[in-house]
């Protein structure tokens, strides 16, 4: 038999090649489906001396935590802690490695330590900044434009005035010592 021949031959019997085919397919789906629904856990049982609650496991009078999808070190200490500042704690007492990631079911040791909270600096400068008057302007060290125009004009939102009045090349550099037009 040459190559046209059998190539005719299996044309005449394409659609019982494609049933075929076709309940092969759906036997290997149903395997899979029924090897997926046996696979899932129908409850577990923990060990004795351990107790839970949610995603809490308390151990021999230490706390862990179970992680569960979507959890980061942040959200663990805002559960513990009411701080997420917190989680370099947690990441220390479990020495891991790369804090940015933690695994869906992953143990960590909940620490016993005091809760951080953010600490508020006040500025040595507390009062309101002196308005810009004058038709010119030096800049000082920390200006920015944005400063510039809100006190030169009340609306921070001018400082694309200054740019093209002064035809700065980049905005986002100015220096202490530079002269500024400012367009009334």
């Amino acid at each position: 038999m040459n190559l046209k021949s059998i190539l005719k031959s299996l044309k005449l019997h394409e659609s019982t090649i494609s049933m075929i085919l076709g309940a092969i397919v759906i036997v290997v789906v149903g395997v899979l489906v029924i090897n997926y629904f046996r696979g899932l856990e129908t409850g577990t049982t923990l060990p004795t001396g351990e107790t839970t609650e949610g995603s809490t496991r308390i151990r021999d009078g230490q706390t862990f935590h179970v992680v569960e999808a979507g959890d980061t070190l942040w959200t663990v200490a805002e559960k513990y802690y009411d701080s997420g500042y917190n989680w370099v704690d947690i990441a220390s007492v479990n020495e891991l490695t790369n804090p940015g990631q933690i695994d869906v079911d992953q143990e960590l040791l909940i620490p016993d330590v005091e809760s951080k909270q953010p600490t508020v600096s006040v500025s040595a400068f507390s009062g309101e900044l002196e308005p810009i008057s004058g038709a010119t302007y030096t800049v000082v060290q920390g200006d920015s434009l944005w400063n510039i125009a809100v006190r030169a004009y009340g609306d921070g939102y001018r400082w694309v005035d200054l740019v093209q009045e002064n035809e700065l090349a980049n905005p986002n550099l100015i220096h202490a010592g530079n002269m500024l037009v400012l367009p009334r």
